[in-house]
């Protein structure tokens, strides 16, 4: 099963709601520590709360969980049924970039909505927890270090007119004058490839979307991001 999420940086280290000093780990969970809000939405209850909150070392893990209502037909009548949707998140402090990564394990649009809801929670503001960053050059760095089980690279930024983005599929990508010549017009956007410390098959974008296509657990997930990717932010 395919395994998907993406990062964000909390932003600023103002302090959690305004009051200053550092933003740490143990007033993120403080300020996640029982939410739950409830609303009624054509007459049923719904609850979004954060539950399941654990932090070990530098790292505070949860779970997001929100109900929406699912429109189904019966009998030609449309009918609307709350359904409860979760998704796995963790916050990791790296005390020597004086800064906090958050990864939230779900697809792109459902983790950005999640962000902004967390940022909400945390800051009273949704612009506090925002996409991260990857230079193009460590991009570029991170694939000719694994250039030989790279798969697939998607080039955006293209001077080409007309072109707005190129791509290359194959299992030599780097040995090509293809590659060379695509680099001149383009930056790298999106890599597949092989990671040669965990064996896993992962896409990767430079606004931090992952996806590990190969077999995996969530532990698996975890420390390829803590190893692997978040060094390249």
């Amino acid at each position: 099963m395919v395994i998907a999420g993406k990062l964000f940086m909390v932003e600023g280290r103002g302090g959690t709601g305004g009051g200053g000093g550092d933003i740490a780990l143990q007033k993120i969970a403080s300020k996640l520590k029982g939410f739950r809000r409830e609303e009624k939405e054509q007459g049923i209850l719904m609850v979004t709360e954060v539950k399941d909150l654990h932090m070990t070392g530098d790292s505070l893990s949860g779970v997001f969980a929100q109900d929406q209502l699912m429109g189904v037909y019966h009998h030609g009548e449309l009918i609307h049924v709350p359904r409860t949707l979760e998704a796995h998140f963790f916050f990791i402090e790296q005390r020597e970039r004086d800064r906090i990564i958050l990864a939230i394990m779900e697809k792109k649009a459902r983790a950005n909505n999640i962000a902004n809801q967390l940022s909400k929670i945390l800051f009273m503001s949704s612009s506090r927890i925002v996409e991260v960053r990857i230079d193009p050059s460590r991009f570029v760095h991170f694939h000719e270090e694994n250039f030989e089980d790279t798969k697939v690279i998607f080039f955006d930024d293209v001077d080409i007119p007309n072109i707005k983005k190129l791509s290359l599929y194959g299992s030599s990508l780097a040995d090509t004058s293809l590659y060379a010549e695509h680099l001149k017009h383009g930056k790298i956007w999106y890599l597949v490839l092989k990671s040669r410390r965990y064996g896993l098959v992962v896409g990767l974008t430079r606004n931090g979307v992952v996806t590990i296509f190969s077999k995996a657990t969530r532990d698996d997930f975890i420390n390829y991001i803590q190893n692997e990717v978040i060094t390249l932010i």
